[in-house]
């Protein structure tokens, strides 16, 4: 956490305090190469929710429609 807090300050980077010692014990726990190497890998299942696609449209979407037909 210390060797952290210095390269942050070197960068003159801003964050709260409690960050580099979060970070390093999460390090501890994980292997720092698996972490690199699968930068953006899994997930997605929220992006798959957010965007359908095909099917019909959401009922929620043609209700507005018709009452201002009203």
């Amino acid at each position: 956490a210390e060797k952290i807090s210095t390269i942050v300050k070197a960068a003159k980077v801003k964050v709260e305090p409690f960050w580099p010692g979060l970070f390093a014990k999460f390090v501890e726990k994980r292997n720092v190469d698996d972490l690199v190497l699968n930068v953006g890998a899994g997930g997605g299942g929220a992006a798959a929710v957010a965007a359908p696609v095909g099917g019909a449209a959401p009922a929620d979407a043609a209700a507005p429609a018709a009452e201002e037909k009203k």
